[in-house]
């Protein structure tokens, strides 16, 4: 028998291939196990970012029940947050989920940094929805790991974010007890009609002017048929039977754009409130009695000729609430409390372009708990029962409580806060960062 040659049985010894092959096959089965781990792992991620879009949504849904219950409506926040929550029943329940709601959620918070108002009646600003929920796995079972948890975490305000366009007339009181000091005023040394401007300038700060539209009306009225800056007579005209009330129409170039850290001097509106150019701003007068339904029937007709079908209409009505004249000039009615509740109703009943009503929001400054409304008998004496009814709902009246007239939906009492807080309240719902406090 022939012996194999040296340089055959050389080569037979280094030959590695089927070692090569040996140790394939023994590492496939960790390698196609890293790979299932992976694809589950990427399955748990997906589901967790789709668990917090529907968090998200169920947080922004119940902080709109929140702004409803704060102007006045209705709703019921948690029942809202479960709705669109990703549990079973939810709208965004699916059936590759098992989400649950979290233990002790969702949370209704009153947030102090945000600037939304937490109301007496209703104390709470936002809201905290947490859910969970356990996803199978379908090769990490392999490694004993049945299952991953995943949860995911919203928070939202009831005020803050991108608002409805608004159309918005504020109405305030330009009379002689105007010239009253504000103690409690935040601006030193004020004047109410100068707390009242500083009040209208946080509002204008406070809105986006690519949306929101404001104008501004005063009573008395003033002399002159033309636009106040552009008047040459500023002084306060005796009532008559035509009395010009409107200062400025609702326009949007009190500031520059929505990101504009100042008000813009240009703005009639603004130079009306706060002086500039050849504008003087409003000085309260007195000598003149006050009659203050016309000017809120006024203010209504001039937000049914401005607004559009994608803006919500909004009158702020600011006023002592005392109606004391002693005469009444041709054109205006007795009654002035009473008429002034009516014509205020009205304009919360009257659809505008968008098919909705004027929000009516009353703001008492000094209003008296008894009298104070000499044209008027019975209930509508008290101008503390006047302001409170000239809101559209009892979430839209504010009262600096000087003389015994509290509000019982709004704690909130010196005057610029009231503004801030309204411009606030007109703002929409937004997603808040988790560590809002």
């Amino acid at each position: 028998m022939r012996l194999p040659s040296p340089t055959l049985l050389r080569r037979f010894i280094k030959d590695r291939s089927g070692a090569t092959a040996a140790l394939v096959a023994l590492a496939i089965i960790p390698i196609l196990g890293l790979a299932g781990f992976a694809i589950d792992i990427g399955h748990a991620l997906q589901v967790k970012s789709a668990l917090q879009a529907s968090t998200d949504a169920a947080a922004l849904a119940a902080a709109y029940d929140i702004r409803a219950i704060g102007n006045g409506g209705s709703g019921d926040p948690a029942a809202k947050a479960r709705l669109y929550s990703s549990a079973s029943g939810g709208k965004n329940a699916t059936t590759q989920i098992a989400a649950t709601m979290s233990a002790g959620y969702p949370q209704l918070k009153c947030f102090k940094t945000t600037g939304a108002n937490c109301a007496a009646a209703y104390p709470y600003n936002g809201i905290v929805v947490r859910q969970e929920a356990t996803v199978p796995t379908f090769f990490a079972k392999v490694m004993g790991i049945n299952s991953f948890s995943v949860s995911a975490t919203a928070v939202a305000g009831a005020a803050g974010g991108t608002p409805v366009p608004l159309n918005v007339m504020l109405v305030l009181d330009n009379t002689a007890s105007m010239q009253q000091a504000d103690n409690k005023c935040s601006i030193k040394n004020a004047s109410k009609l100068a707390c009242a401007q500083a009040g209208v300038k946080t509002l204008l700060n406070e809105l986006d002017p690519s949306v929101d539209q404001v104008g501004l009306m005063v009573f008395p009225g003033y002399q002159g048929s033309g636009k106040y800056c552009n008047s040459s007579s500023h002084k306060v005209a005796r009532y008559n039977g035509n009395p010009n009330y409107l200062i400025s129409d609702p326009v949007s170039d009190y500031r520059a754009s929505d990101d504009a850290k100042s008000l813009d001097a240009s703005s009639g509106l603004v130079a009306a409130t706060q002086g500039g150019g050849s504008c003087t701003k409003l000085k309260a007068e007195g000598g003149v009695g006050t009659f203050y339904h016309d000017v809120i029937d006024q203010a209504q007709a001039k937000l049914q000729a401005t607004d559009r079908p994608d803006m919500q209409n909004v009158m702020v009505f600011l006023s002592d609430g005392d109606a004391s004249a002693s005469n009444v000039p041709p054109g205006l009615a007795k009654k002035q409390c009473q008429n002034a509740v009516q014509a205020a109703k009205d304009a919360a009943a009257q659809a505008g372009a968008n098919g909705k009503g004027t929000w009516v929001f009353s703001i008492a400054y000094g209003a008296q708990n008894k009298g104070g409304c000499s044209t008027d008998t019975g209930v509508y004496r008290d101008a503390c029962y006047t302001m409170k009814n000239i809101a559209s709902d009892s979430a839209k009246f504010y009262s600096d409580n000087a003389a015994g007239c509290p509000s019982s939906s709004n704690s909130v009492s010196e005057l610029v806060s009231i503004f801030h807080t309204i411009a606030q309240t007109l703002q929409a719902p937004r997603l808040l960062a988790e560590n809002t406090t």
